[in-house]
């Protein structure tokens, strides 16, 4: 069962790294992420103090959209394609499944984002400290939001216009993870880290569940 998990992160990986289809892949939500940190002083003008007020908060919206960007390809394929229906019949738990796809998922997109994190930085006019703090809440809040999307994607595989609803419910679930992150960076937000990650946490550990709860359902 381990290699064959280890094959399926490997293939999911490497499909979530290239794209659908070879377009975009990994490089859509970096772009799109450093595309909304370079618009934003155009949006606000270039106060400095008040671009590092507001900085933290679009670098989380911004990891929030780059991490939803890739739903529609999350799960809704291999469903279409009967590969679930393949791995239980070889005894491969959907819970196992979806955790390995959360990993792939969060590679794909968390990593990439945590290395732009310093231009974003600069173009907000956030200081080292405030980007280290952005680099440790992405850390830990990037998994979460990786889990949320993988759970959002199986619960909307099959239906019409899933990525666009599966786009509507993350927002609201991810909403505490974008309140903690950002709020870790405002004066006496120093528990906000610990909070964004034991929100993490919880939707990483709820995600697998709930997720292949949905796809048995979809398959009955």
């Amino acid at each position: 069962m381990g290699r064959a998990l280890l094959t399926i992160f490997a293939r999911d990986l490497a499909i979530l790294l290239r794209g659908a289809l070879g377009r975009g892949g990994a490089l859509l939500p970096l772009l799109f992420f450093l595309a909304v940190a370079m618009m934003f002083p155009f949006a606000v003008g270039p106060d400095a103090r008040l671009l590092a007020r507001t900085g933290a908060g679009v670098i989380w919206v911004a990891a929030l959209l780059a991490a939803i960007l890739p739903l529609d390809r999350l799960v809704e394929p291999d469903m279409e394609a009967g590969f679930f229906d393949q791995w239980a019949l070889r005894g491969l738990a959907e819970e196992a499944v979806l955790a390995v796809r959360i990993l792939a998922h969060w590679l794909s997109f968390g990593v990439p984002l945590m290395l732009a994190a310093p231009i974003s930085a600069g173009l907000l006019s956030l200081d080292r400290v405030q980007l280290l703090l952005i680099e440790q809440g992405l850390l830990l809040g990037t998994p979460g939001l990786a889990a949320i999307g993988v759970t959002i994607a199986a619960l909307t595989a099959g239906l019409r216009a899933g990525s666009a609803l599966g786009g509507m419910l993350a927002i609201p679930l991810a909403v505490p993870l974008l309140i903690f992150g950002a709020g870790s960076l405002q004066p006496g937000g120093e528990g906000g880290l610990v909070l964004l990650a034991a929100s993490s946490l919880a939707a990483l550990a709820i995600a697998p569940f709930a997720g292949a709860a949905a796809i048995r359902a979809g398959r009955e």
